[in-house]
């Protein structure tokens, strides 16, 4: 029995450290949310100084919550390294005109993969925001980042069954990037309509 009552002991010990870690990672993980949520808006708003901070106020808690997690728990980080990929990738293509690196954000490949995916849809907001603005060309940039992201990753949509959800938003990927297209499509027809009516009024005039 003394064998029995040290290993009790031993797994009563280990389990509760579980659930102490498992509740400070939950507790962590919604100021990380909160954190990246504000940076996305903050970026829409085109307040670059301020996402910029929560970017890398949200990255220093996560760097804290990995610790913490240890290998046991890895997969309570995922979800919030997911969200702070889509708010640091937003920031990146915006600023930097590129798409960060797993190199670059050292992340799970997970994390990464998911969070490029829901980039998608910040990203189409902003094509959305350049076309009321009027300036295509960034609009189109834009879309073309949209394309290349969503080319890049469809072949990732076999691999459901280890990245849980990562064929649903492949799918929303799609869905988005079609509803982009036929916009920036009806837009140029719509500009080519006002530039030839513009041209047969000089010709009138």
């Amino acid at each position: 029995m003394d064998g029995l009552s040290a290993s009790v002991k031993y797994m009563l010990e280990y389990l509760k450290s579980i659930e102490e870690r498992r509740e400070r990672i939950i507790k962590g993980s919604r100021d990380v949310l909160l954190l990246c949520s504000k940076a996305i808006v903050n970026i829409h708003m085109k307040n670059m100084g301020e996402a910029s901070e929560k970017v890398e106020k949200a990255k220093m808690l996560i760097d804290e919550l990995r610790v913490v997690a240890g290998e046991d728990l890895r997969s309570y980080i995922v979800q919030i390294e997911t969200e702070w990929v889509e708010a640091s990738t937003l920031y990146f293509i915006l600023n930097n005109n590129k798409i960060p690196s797993l190199e670059d954000l050292k992340v799970d490949v997970r994390s990464y993969i998911l969070g490029l995916l829901d980039c998608i849809g910040e990203l189409k907001r902003q094509v959305y925001d350049r076309v009321r603005e009027g300036d295509s060309d960034n609009a189109l940039r834009i879309f073309e980042v949209m394309d290349d992201l969503y080319s890049s990753l469809l072949q990732f949509a076999m691999y459901d069954n280890i990245i849980h959800n990562v064929r649903k938003k492949v799918d929303i990927a799609r869905i988005l990037l079609e509803d982009v297209r036929a916009m920036i499509t009806e837009e140029a027809r719509r500009m080519a309509i006002i530039e030839s009516i513009d041209s047969i009024k000089t010709k009138m005039s």
